[in-house]
């Protein structure tokens, strides 16, 4: 499905208003926000009823536009996979601790996902990306499980087809290349 440019438009606007939404990600529909708006950010872990501690991921559709948000580590060159990996790296100072869990370090994930590349080019900004769900229920896979569990309490939901794989995307340790949670 392709999106006209005016609805990816007011969709923009409403991520810089400070709105929250979901959208099509590798595997499942991810919530997300302006991951430097702190409010836009408290409403994503309210919505979930996810604890503050355990921070966001924030997705984005190149490396260039995560340079903000992460102190690259020495030496470290991400490559482009068929598989969706999420890397964690030292954060930037001054990051909303909600975006963070608090920690010095930010998951991150570029993705290649055209749906999630085109809302990211468009609004000029990563993403916060976390499963759509509320916290212990399974993940959106659709639009109709979006509205079906949040109601009207998103202000968009971004149309489109998940991608190949079938669950939420692997995580590793920048430094050190350990796995911290496998993908599907």
């Amino acid at each position: 499905m392709s999106l006209s440019p005016i609805a990816l438009r007011r969709i923009t606007d409403l991520i810089q208003a400070g709105g929250i939404g979901a959208y099509p990600t590798e595997g499942v529909f991810g919530l997300g926000c302006d991951p430097l708006n702190f409010a836009a950010i408290a409403r994503v872990i309210a919505l979930k009823g996810r604890p503050e501690h355990k921070g966001m991921i924030v997705i984005a559709a190149s490396w260039d536009q995560l340079d903000e948000f992460v102190d690259w580590p020495a030496g470290f060159r991400p490559t482009q996979t068929p598989q969706a990996i999420t890397w964690v790296m030292p954060a930037a100072s001054g990051l909303p601790s909600l975006l963070t869990g608090g920690r010095d370090t930010l998951a991150v994930r570029v993705t290649t996902h055209p749906p999630v590349v085109a809302l990211c080019k468009a609004a000029g900004m990563p993403l916060v990306s976390t499963s759509a769900n509320r916290s212990g229920r399974p993940a959106c896979r659709t639009p109709y499980q979006v509205r079906k569990q949040f109601q009207r309490r998103v202000d968009w939901i971004l149309p489109g087809r998940l991608g190949n794989q079938r669950g939420p995307s692997e995580i590793r340790e920048a430094a050190t290349g350990r796995v911290l949670r496998k993908g599907n």
